[in-house]
């Protein structure tokens, strides 16, 4: 079970990297069952555009797209891309830090790894939902 961290096109550092990825890996065993086997890739805008174009066919960006890529009753194989610049800009959208806005989108990124959905209003919802419980896990798990 390995949850890594690498950078496709920016020079980043993730906070508490070692701390998140533990918290990744004991909250997808609880949520599921399962082990979780995952890459995250941080990248810029036009990387994820591209990767946006290419395998979704979406012309717009966005600040994670989740690929799950093989699961069994046992394991789930997924990767997982994250914007950058998408994040910066969500935090100063939404007045938090940066470093918040990042796990919030790892974790939203998981959660859809988990079997969460944010296609409706209601599934968006609980999604947020689930964001700030991990959030506040997260707090706690550090602390």
């Amino acid at each position: 079970m390995a949850v890594r961290f690498h950078k496709a096109d920016v020079s980043f550092r993730v906070p508490q990297s070692t701390a998140i990825k533990s918290f990744l890996r004991q909250q997808f065993s609880i949520t599921t069952s399962k082990t979780l086997d995952l890459d995250c890739i941080f990248c810029s805008d036009e990387y994820l555009l591209n990767v946006n174009r290419t395998f979704l066919q979406h012309d717009y960006y966005t600040d994670i797209i989740t690929f799950p890529l093989d699961e069994t009753e046992k394991k789930t194989v997924a990767e997982i891309y994250i914007s950058i610049d998408r994040v910066k800009e969500n935090a100063t959208t939404e007045k938090v830090t940066f470093e918040n806005e990042l796990q919030r989108v790892i974790f939203h990124g998981v959660l859809h790894l988990c079997g969460f959905k944010d296609k409706t209003k209601a599934q968006s919802q609980l999604m947020r939902e689930m964001e700030d419980q991990w959030l506040a896990e997260f707090t706690k798990f550090v602390a």
